[in-house]
């Protein structure tokens, strides 16, 4: 029996031979595929065919790549999420910042304006706190007497009255809001001229019109503006608005309740008006006294003093007055004395007062001699003027 050995120790044609064959059918292929463009559609299905074996002999390496890529790629979004938040942080403060600036700009444009048109020299002023005092609506601003400001000037901003400044530092100033209890400004009604006064509230931050009629024209939505009659604010500031109007037929008074139109809370930049309005000078108070006194002297020596001429003219033009009748037994009355005569007057003397000049003696009319015998006359006196005839007793 002859022995072969197995097919796979069979001797055939040598490696190199192989190789040699293989290479010179790749290099026919490659030529023919070049210039023909035959094997496309082979090399096509080819590849589509082996697609899915070369995925998977790739899902390892992919694999490896993409967990290394996971973790580089997480902490590089770390890393730029926590970059972003402190640029947001930056942007939104610089935001702020800008928002700031912008609203504080528009405030400066809108005091600007209020400043042209409000008469009279004013001051810029920025609040810098609110006063101590929880109790009071008062602010502290950054002028005091340096700059000139003094107390009892009115604050303003672009849309109306703020306050009033109450006391002054070197370098400081308080002003007392409109809406403090102790704080009153009087003004009127825009709509009719309805004068007022307008009180603060306090804490609430309105305003109140108190001693109202029940029947007074005031409706809500009215405008109240300074009446100017005070001397410290100009005419024709805006104060406030009417929220509230309260009627009541059995009260002695309405209530009104108003709103300030100012940014007694929302602004930091105002306007110190610097020049009261002027107001004209009071009518000096007459002193009815000393023209009376001079009065009262001039009518006391314009009387003029009885003289001895008309005295001793007197007894000659005094009629003769009848001897009076005796009685027996009696002594003889003495003679009437004759009267003085009463001293002449001017016109002035005669509307002189009462106190000023004594009046004339009136001259008494002469009486009749006694008749009646049972009567008895007293002797007269010696140097009376008086007639003896009227000195009688019973």
């Amino acid at each position: 029996m002859e022995y072969s050995p197995p097919p796979l120790f069979k001797q055939g044609a040598s490696a190199r031979a192989k190789m040699m064959i293989c290479a010179c059918i790749s290099i026919a292929l490659l030529l023919f595929d070049s210039r023909v463009g035959a094997l496309t559609v082979v090399r096509q299905v080819v590849g589509t065919v082996l697609y899915p074996l070369q995925v998977v002999a790739m899902l390892p390496r992919d694999a490896l790549a993409g967990v290394g890529t996971y973790f580089s790629t997480l902490s590089g979004l770390e890393k730029q999420v926590r970059e972003l938040k402190t640029q947001q942080i930056a942007m939104a403060q610089t935001l702020q910042q800008a928002q700031l600036a912008q609203a504080e700009n528009a405030q400066l444009r809108k005091l600007l304006e209020a400043q042209e048109k409000v008469p009279g020299k004013t001051m810029l002023a920025e609040i810098l706190y609110d006063a101590r005092d929880v109790f009071t609506r008062k602010v502290i601003l950054n002028r005091g007497t340096q700059q000139g400001v003094t107390a009892g000037l009115p604050v303003i901003d672009n849309q109306g009255v703020v306050g009033q400044v109450t006391r002054v530092f070197p370098f400081t100033s308080e002003v007392t809001l409109l809406t403090d209890k102790e704080q009153a400004i009087p003004v009127q009604v825009l709509r009719n001229g309805l004068r007022s006064v307008a009180y603060g509230r306090g804490q609430s931050g309105n305003l109140d019109l108190r001693f109202m009629a029940p029947n007074a024209d005031v409706v809500v939505g009215d405008i109240l503006i300074t009446s100017g009659i005070d001397g410290v604010y100009p005419a024709g500031l805006a104060v406030a608005r009417v929220t509230q109007v309260e009627n009541s037929a059995n009260g002695m008074f309405g209530r009104v309740v108003c709103q300030p139109l100012a940014g007694i809370e929302r602004n930091t930049q105002l306007l110190v008006l610097m020049s009261p309005p002027e107001i004209p000078p009071r009518p000096v108070e007459e002193d009815t006294s000393k023209p009376v006194k001079k009065k009262k002297a001039a009518d006391t020596a314009a009387v003029p003093a009885p003289t001895a001429a008309a005295a001793a003219v007197a007894p000659a033009n005094a009629p003769a007055l009848p001897a009076p009748a005796t009685v027996p037994g009696l002594r003889p009355a003495a003679p009437p004395q004759p009267l003085a005569a009463a001293p002449t007057t001017t016109p002035a003397a005669a509307q002189a007062p009462a106190r000023t000049a004594a009046p004339a003696p009136s001259t008494p009319p002469a009486a009749a001699p006694a008749a009646n015998p049972p009567r008895t006359t007293a002797p007269a006196a010696a140097g009376s003027n008086i007639p003896a005839a009227a000195r009688e007793t019973r």
